[in-house]
């Protein structure tokens, strides 16, 4: 019999079923109680309820879960410090996207050797959430495969789609489903069209493919997700500016979309150097105190030590709390931007 299907097709692993892996790890009480008032004072910040400011803050991507609950306490300290003006949330990346090809992320490949044991990873990321959200820090990540949320999404705050897969329909579909807020980054390039045309789509009813909490094929039918709103990355140019803000706002406001903006001090907008990321804080401080009320938030990608590595050396020769994908700022300078950007805004919010 001649076969016209599956022909490049290795293997098919069995996925345990959501339902059946959740029963696993549960989300303690805890956790639960962060979840809840993390999406809750997040939801207030983006409509203007609450003045502060929401700071998403941690590691590129999540290699060792050891530093990152390092991290996640040393931040938790922060956190209480700042409380008056910013809401801080811990970024937790598991997933990265990839240009061509490279490491994917805790989930995709835990044990950093291409043995892509995708359970495992899946395993180690819940238990991760679990253990920060039992602190009662609240969480951030970004949202790449859509089979991936009935997993672990539960235990996340604020989702962010990437500025590679905001023109995805999938992921604008997903995003109408999803349970927090979301952020759709501009485009490579720094326009804003992709971002604007994601924020519409995931506030929109949706129905589309996916799998149920028992694992099972279904069409999925989502209400639409009224919290979508803009992160700013930069692209050709950086945008962080006051002038691409006003900019930003002014065609938000056209299609009647929300005009909230987060400010992402990494990536483009910093050259893709950890050192640029305080000259970004810097300049957006300062337009909040000058009175920029749409700018809701800032994203800093920061790890223990500053910097990156490479991968090469192996997993077991890496150096601790480096980051092997983006460069990050070192905890010390993200302790002294938000505490100094907290005593500048003290009594303006």
């Amino acid at each position: 019999m001649k076969q016209t299907y599956d022909i490049n097709v290795e293997a098919f692993l069995p996925l345990t079923a959501p339902d059946e892996f959740k029963k696993l790890l549960p989300i303690p009480p805890e956790s639960e109680d962060a979840v809840i008032n993390g999406r809750e004072e997040i939801k207030k910040i983006l409509t203007g309820e609450d003045n502060r400011l929401m700071i998403i803050t941690g590691p590129c991507s999540i290699h060792d879960e050891k530093a990152a609950l390092e991290y996640a306490e040393k931040l938790c300290v922060l956190r209480e410090k700042v409380k008056d003006t910013f809401d801080v949330v811990m970024r937790v990346y598991f997933e990265k996207p990839r240009t061509t090809i490279g490491w994917k992320g805790l989930i995709n490949d835990p044990y950093m050797d291409d043995s892509r044991d995708v359970m495992e990873g899946l395993r180690r990321a819940r238990k991760l959430l679990i253990d920060i959200t039992s602190m009662g820090m609240p969480t951030a990540t970004e949202l790449l495969d859509p089979i991936i949320p009935q997993f672990i999404a539960g235990l996340v705050c604020w989702a962010a789609i990437g500025a590679r897969t905001t023109e995805s329909q999938t992921h604008r579909e997903m995003s109408s489903g999803l349970s927090m807020p979301v952020g759709f980054k501009n485009c490579t390039d720094g326009a804003l069209n992709t971002a604007i045309n994601s924020m519409i789509a995931a506030k929109s009813p949706q129905s589309f493919l996916g799998i149920d909490q028992h694992g099972k094929a279904c069409i999925v039918k989502t209400k639409g997700n009224p919290y979508a709103h803009i992160v700013l990355r930069g692209g050709k140019r950086p945008n962080y500016d006051s002038v691409s803000i006003r900019e930003a706002v002014e065609t938000l406001k056209k299609q009647e979309l929300s005009q909230a903006i987060i400010v992402d001090c990494s990536h483009a907008n910093s050259g893709k150097k950890f050192a640029g990321q305080a000259i970004v804080w810097n300049d957006v401080i300062n337009q909040c105190i000058n009175g920029n009320s749409a700018i809701k938030g800032m994203m800093l990608e920061s790890n223990l030590c500053e910097g990156n590595q490479s991968m090469s050396c192996g997993p077991e020769n890496l150096e601790y709390g480096v980051s092997v994908t983006d460069e990050c700022i070192s905890w010390e300078t993200t302790e002294e931007l938000i505490l100094s950007g907290h005593e500048k805004l003290s009594g303006k919010i």
